[in-house]
């Protein structure tokens, strides 16, 4: 590498694909204190990296709106040789972005896998192995930044708020809420995966908030994005008092602003999910057994986390793998699992790797 490299790091897919590219941005500044650091990601993503200490700059591309068609990818390309990359690392398997960064002439280029335009485009590949042994996605990020010299084995993922943003969410909180609160007391419960992950049906989320409710001294904080807004009409019948419903109502950081307040939050493997584990707040998260959901490949970074399984193998394909976890995880065990995580949280207490939660949680 030259004494000053120009790194760009591509990352052009969801928001906890984003938050486990953190670990790797972290260890390149680690590696190359005086290098020009850059991710390039999707517009929504971006507020991910807000505040950054690790990085330079956030680059957009936006291939279904501005940046869509012939003149959106010629302008990307005449937009990355104008910044001089001398090496470029692309995270996701994209043939859009191969072929971009070979066209803008970034010497170093290294992507995952061997597909045909990777082939074509003389890109230097970093092999999976078909998963064989199975490791984390983040420590799969980390061997593209093995491939330039790094050395680093941290997984634990960051997002960085400002003072300002946790102060804003707070108010939002209080605001929104028919009762004192206190940040021990509260639950966050985020229903809605966008498909992205398995998950139960929005009743047993239900389930869950009537039970936490009746059997502890909580206050329950809903998030959603604009997209499960029509999720919260399931949760009227809850005592209002006792549930501030903010589905559909907040931006990116300030959904991650209120996550920050949080207690536990309880989800679906999916972005909020790894959004509170990189603010060290605790999560109990629903998984599938199958490989591509497995909580070893996609499992919380850097917080205390209670990962809830099916009791048995999963015996279904992964287009309805959803149904291993709506059949498989029993109301009354995460509950049980949540009171747990509420009381290690009451008392302190961290962890920096995953717990697995089997049917012996009692």
């Amino acid at each position: 590498m030259r004494d000053h490299p120009r790194i760009l790091v591509v990352r052009p897919d969801r928001v906890g694909d984003v938050i486990l590219a953190t670990p790797l941005i972290r260890a390149l500044r680690q590696t190359f204190p005086d290098a020009h650091l850059t991710a390039l990601v999707r517009p929504y993503t971006s507020p991910l990296l807000e505040n950054s200490p690790h990085l330079d700059d956030v680059l957009l591309d936006d291939p279904g709106g501005r940046d869509a068609g012939g003149r959106g990818f010629w302008r990307q390309v005449a937009s990355l040789r104008r910044h001089r990359f001398d090496t470029a690392l692309l995270l996701l398997p994209n043939k859009r972005h191969a072929w971009m960064l070979f066209l803008a002439g970034i010497r170093t280029r290294i992507g995952v896998g061997r597909k045909l335009y990777q082939v074509m485009t003389f890109m230097r590949s970093v092999s999976r192995n078909r998963y064989v042994p199975l490791r984390h996605e983040a420590d799969y990020c980390l061997d593209l930044g093995r491939a330039i010299g790094v050395d680093a084995n941290d997984l634990s993922t960051e997002i960085f708020l400002t003072p300002e943003e946790r102060d804003r969410a707070w108010r939002t909180l209080v605001g929104a809420a028919r009762e004192r609160l206190e940040p021990k007391r509260l639950i966050g419960i985020h229903p809605g995966s966008g498909g992205s992950a398995p998950n139960w049906s929005v009743g047993r989320y239900v389930d869950l908030a009537r039970r936490l409710l009746r059997e502890e001294s909580v206050h329950l904080v809903l998030t959603g994005g604009a997209e499960e807004r029509g999720l919260a009409s399931a949760f009227q019948a809850l005592d209002e008092r006792r549930v501030t419903n903010l589905m559909g109502q907040l931006q990116l950081r300030e959904t991650a602003s209120v996550i920050a307040h949080l207690a536990v939050l309880v989800s679906p493997s999916t972005g909020p999910m790894h959004m509170a584990a990189a603010l060290r707040v605790p999560t109990v998260s629903l998984f599938c057994k199958l490989t591509a959901c497995s909580p070893h490949l996609w499992g919380p970074q850097g917080n205390q986390a209670w990962i809830v399984e099916p009791e048995s193998e999963c015996q279904y394909e992964p287009g309805v793998a959803h149904e291993c976890v709506e059949r498989g995880v029993e109301v009354d065990r995460v509950a049980r699992i949540v009171r747990e995580a509420l009381t290690t949280a009451r008392a302190g207490g961290r962890s920096r790797h995953p717990r697995v939660a089997t049917p012996r949680v009692t």
